[in-house]
C-alpha cells in the first residue's frame, strides 16, 4: 500500500495490517499501539491486506459469547485471508497447548512439542487452528506464519473467565504441593503483538514475564491458609466444590492446568526487543484485587451458603469418623 508520509514527500511502501477482534480491551489496546506505529496502516475487513493479526480465535470468553469455537473462527481466518490476499498471519493462541504435563521442562521453550489436555476442548482447537495456518503457510512460498503463546493473561477487570478460574484454583489445593505458575499482564500482551508484527519472526512465540512464581507463594499471595488434611478424593471434591462456587463450574478439562506446571520461557520474544514491565506477582496481585464475592450474582450466594455448607457437614463427618476410629483404636490397646 502506497502511504505519503508528508506533503511532497516522496511515497513509500506501508504495511496494510488487519486486526481481527477479539477480547476488547486487548484489541483497543493493540489498534492504538499499531495506529502509532510508522510504517503501519490498519485496514478494514474485506480490503486488501498484507498480514492479518487474529486475536479472535483465542478469545475463550468471547466464542462463548457467541456461540462459537476457535475451530469455526479457524475457518473464519482462514476465509478473511483469502479475501484479502494477506502473505502473513499473526495468530493469538495460548500457552495451554502444551498441556499440563507433571514431565514437562521448566520452562518450555517454543522447541518443545504441543499436548494440549485432551478433555481440555478450547486448548485442543487452539493446536488444531495452529496446524490449519502452519498448513497454509506451507502451501506456497511467500507466506509467513507467527503463533503468539501467551501464559495466563490478566488485568484488572479484564481479566477472561479462564483467567479467573485458573486464579482460583491456583495454589488451593488441599495437602498438596502446587506447581509454579505464571500471569501475564494483558497490556505486556498488547506489546508483545506489535513487537511480533514489526519483526519477521516466524513460528511459535511464547509470551510470559520473566520467569514464574513458585507453588508455595501462589499459596501465599492467595491468603490460604493450612488446612485439614483429607484423602485423596475427598481433598479433590472440596477443592472443586471451593473453585465451583466462587467463579463458576470448572470448564471441563481445565483441572490438569493447576495440578501440573506448564510455564514458558520468553527468551524468544525479548531477542526481538520486547521487554515485560510487570512481573507475575503484581500481574497476580492486579488480577486478584477485586473480590470475588462482588461479582457474584444472589442465586450465586445462595447456591455458595449452600455448599459451605455441605463442606461443613462433610468435614465434621471425616473428623467425626477419624475420631471414632482412634477412640475404637486406643480401646483394642487397653484390652
Amino acid at each position: 500500500m502506497l502511504r505519503l508520509q508528508s506533503p511532497g514527500s516522496v511515497p513509500v511502501m506501508a504495511t496494510a495490517v488487519l486486526v481481527r477482534e477479539g477480547a476488547p480491551r486487548l484489541t483497543e489496546r493493540v489498534r492504538s499501539l499499531l495506529e502509532s506505529e510508522s510504517g503501519i496502516d490498519l485496514v478494514d475487513s474485506g480490503e486488501p491486506a498484507d498480514v492479518i493479526v487474529d486475536l479472535r480465535v483465542g478469545d475463550h470468553d468471547g466464542l462463548g459469547a457467541r456461540r462459537s469455537s476457535a475451530t469455526a473462527e479457524g475457518e473464519s481466518l482462514m476465509a478473511e485471508v483469502r479475501a484479502s490476499g494477506a502473505h502473513r498471519i499473526v495468530l493469538m493462541s495460548s500457552a495451554l497447548v502444551y498441556g499440563a504435563q507433571l514431565n514437562n521442562p521448566i520452562p518450555i521453550t517454543e522447541d518443545a512439542p504441543i499436548r494440549p489436555e485432551p478433555s481440555f476442548v478450547f486448548a485442543r482447537q487452539l493446536a488444531a487452528v495452529e496446524h490449519v495456518v502452519d498448513r497454509w503457510r506451507r502451501g506456497s512460498e511467500g507466506r509467513s506464519v507467527t503463533v503468539l503463546r501467551p501464559a495466563v493473561t490478566v488485568a484488572t477487570s479484564a481479566s477472561s473467565s479462564l483467567a479467573r478460574a485458573l486464579i482460583a484454583g491456583s495454589g488451593q489445593r488441599w495437602g498438596h504441593e502446587d506447581p509454579p505458575a505464571q500471569f501475564l499482564h494483558l497490556d505486556d500482551l498488547a506489546t508483545a503483538v506489535v513487537a511480533v508484527v514489526r519483526s519477521d519472526m516466524e513460528g511459535p512465540v511464547n509470551v510470559a514475564p520473566d520467569g514464574w512464581i513458585p507453588g508455595d507463594r501462589v499459596r501465599a499471595l492467595s491468603g490460604a491458609r493450612w488446612r485439614l488434611p483429607l484423602p485423596g478424593r475427598l481433598s479433590e471434591g472440596v477443592a472443586n466444590l471451593r473453585w465451583r462456587f466462587q467463579r463458576g463450574p470448572i470448564p471441563p478439562g481445565l483441572g490438569p492446568y493447576i495440578t501440573a506446571p506448564w510455564v514458558v520461557a520468553n527468551d524468544r520474544l525479548r531477542s526481538a526487543g520486547w521487554q515485560p514491565t510487570v512481573t507475575n506477582e503484581q500481574a497476580y496481585v492486579e488480577g486478584t484485587e477485586q473480590p470475588w464475592w462482588s461479582s457474584v450474582t444472589p442465586k450465586r450466594r445462595q447456591e455458595l451458603a449452600l455448599g459451605i455448607a455441605g463442606s461443613a457437614i462433610v468435614v465434621g463427618l471425616v473428623i467425626m469418623v477419624a475420631v471414632s476410629r482412634r477412640a475404637v483404636q486406643r480401646a483394642r490397646l487397653r484390652r
